[in-house]
């Protein structure tokens, strides 16, 4: 099902996300600040192309002054745009019974969005 499920999502947008996300983040890093912050997006967008069956998991490492800076950070410079524009997307699929596992997937990327540092992307 997760197979399936993939292919569907890239062929309905999934993949549209993806490249979103990858132009972001070689945007990011053309400034050597910019680096860290595109490497997540780099992250973003792999689990942005084929979301179901893996999700992210917050590192115990991950309670540091850094990344909650950096959070901060990419919070107000691109993660409510990102997050608003997947629960926007999550609310279309939501409208068909066929879209809800999709429109889970939009709502699960948008939580990752607004916190991505300090998040590794596991197998589920």
């Amino acid at each position: 099902m997760k197979i399936i499920g993939n292919i569907i999502w890239v062929l309905f947008g999934g993949l549209i996300i993806a490249i979103e996300y990858l132009i972001g983040s070689i945007v990011l890093m053309i400034t050597i600040i910019g680096i860290p912050f595109g490497i997540q997006t780099l992250k973003l967008a792999t689990l942005a192309i084929w979301p179901f069956g893996r999700t992210t998991k917050v590192h115990a490492r991950a309670s540091g002054c850094l990344y909650i800076i950096m959070n901060f950070i990419w919070l107000i410079t691109a993660g409510i745009a990102t997050a608003l524009t997947h629960i926007v997307l999550g609310l279309l699929f939501y409208i068909t019974i066929i879209g809800i596992p999709f429109g889970n997937q939009h709502l699960k990327l948008a939580n990752i969005a607004l916190t991505p540092f300090g998040r590794d992307i596991v197998n589920c």
